[in-house]
């Protein structure tokens, strides 16, 4: 259980970022990014939410840098709530959003009356030089369930952060078989809520929870065995607090 749980840790560490890691992203021309909204569902109306928020998905958000994907969180505290995603994404693009048309007016006449709140909306930047999403073709329905690990940076243990995670994509990307994995920073400051740094796994089902993962066996032959322990000590001294949550992919209010 142990050996498992130190396997998902590294392998499914979605962790949100800082203004300090942006500087790192910045002098990239092409980027991926994607904005999600978290929010709560009437629960006495998800059907009728269901099939509204299909309808202006298909409408307004099938493809390109406006597509959408909806997902249920499955675990944690957030538990029963949804995360509406658009992208992939530039800044650039926002400019051009669905406006007009009759987008706003059906998202406020026959999405939000069933929606109870929505809690945050952010912008997420994917590290591509870490990650490892190359098989990744756009088909949600592929991977239909994330492993998400958000977590809190510790201000003084901040510098080795992307030593920490060169070491964690090489070694994923090392991994035989597929191994879809993002590692992506919050493009804004969150200030308590700890959102700092994030990193998703792409599962095709729960059963691969099952599996025995071999993170560790791949980062000795990888990194070097004398590098483990000090890779454990840079991952308490990191992070200053994590969670985490299962989200699942629903093809439905997505639009498809």
């Amino acid at each position: 259980m142990i050996k498992k749980t130190m396997t998902i840790f590294f392998v499914t560490l979605f962790i949100c970022g800082t203004n300090v890691l942006l500087n790192a992203q910045a002098d990239s021309k092409d980027y991926i990014m994607m904005e999600s909204v978290l929010m709560t569902p009437d629960n006495s109306n998800l059907k009728v939410l269901g099939e509204n928020m299909r309808k202006h998905n298909a409408k307004y958000h099938k493809d390109g840098p406006y597509k959408a994907s909806v997902y249920t969180i499955s675990t944690g505290p957030n538990t029963g709530k949804i995360v509406w995603m658009m992208g992939p994404l530039m800044y650039k693009h926002l400019d051009s959003r669905p406006e007009e048309g009759g987008h706003d007016e059906d998202w406020r006449d026959n999405v939000m009356p069933y929606i109870k709140k929505i809690h945050t909306a952010e912008y997420w930047r994917m590290d591509d030089k870490v990650s490892n999403m190359s098989m990744m073709d756009g088909d949600n329905s592929k991977y239909p369930i994330i492993y998400v690990r958000y977590g809190e940076i510790d201000e003084d243990h901040g510098y080795a952060l992307d030593s920490f995670f060169e070491m964690v994509g090489k070694t994923v990307k090392a991994m035989d078989g597929e191994n879809p994995w993002g590692l992506y920073y919050n493009e804004f400051r969150q200030g308590n809520l700890g959102r700092h740094l994030a990193s998703v796994s792409f599962l095709k089902n729960w059963a691969e929870l099952d599996d025995e993962r071999v993170f560790k066996k791949t980062f000795e032959e990888t990194i070097g065995k004398n590098k483990w322990q000090k890779f454990m000590d840079m991952s308490d001294g990191v992070f200053s607090n994590s969670w985490d949550e299962i989200w699942t992919y629903s093809a439905h209010m997505s639009g498809k």
